[in-house]
């Protein structure tokens, strides 16, 4: 039987419904961090990392060409700061939605102002951090 598409983008193949993943970016300086979130991901069936950035620059740039559904960024970046970054991505394009995941708690407040969807502290647990990936309506939490 063919897959037919069904609502929310979910297509139907004999009988089971298979979700659409949802497609990730991962925006970080550290190569280690990076890969650490890399590897988690692609061990999660419903989630695909699209891409990885090193710096804001190429994190906005991989946005525009990529169109991801969830970025996960760092604040510390050099050429442009992840505060700068999530602004940027959330003013033109507001529907992807922007995790904020760094060390400093102290940073909450200016993630938020600059539009990020969620902060996340780095060293949350895994299962809240595939929560806030999965979840569109994910609040501005702390873990």
């Amino acid at each position: 039987m063919d897959a037919k598409a069904g609502r929310f983008g979910c297509a139907r193949k004999a009988g089971r419904t298979m979700q659409r993943q949802l497609r990730v970016l991962i925006a970080d300086d550290t190569p280690r961090a990076r890969s650490g979130m890399r590897a988690v991901l692609e061990h999660t069936p419903d989630i695909a990392v699209v891409a990885e950035a090193d710096n804001g620059v190429d994190a906005v740039d991989r946005v525009e060409t990529l169109q991801p559904d969830v970025v996960l960024i760092d604040v510390r970046m050099p050429m442009l700061d992840g505060l700068e970054a999530t602004r940027r991505i959330k003013g033109r394009w507001p529907q992807v939605r922007v995790v904020v995941l760094t060390l400093y708690e102290t940073y909450h407040a200016a993630a938020l102002a600059a539009g990020a969807d969620t902060f996340l502290l780095k060293g949350c647990a895994t299962a809240d951090l595939l929560d806030v990936i999965r979840a569109p309506d994910a609040s501005a939490t702390i873990c």
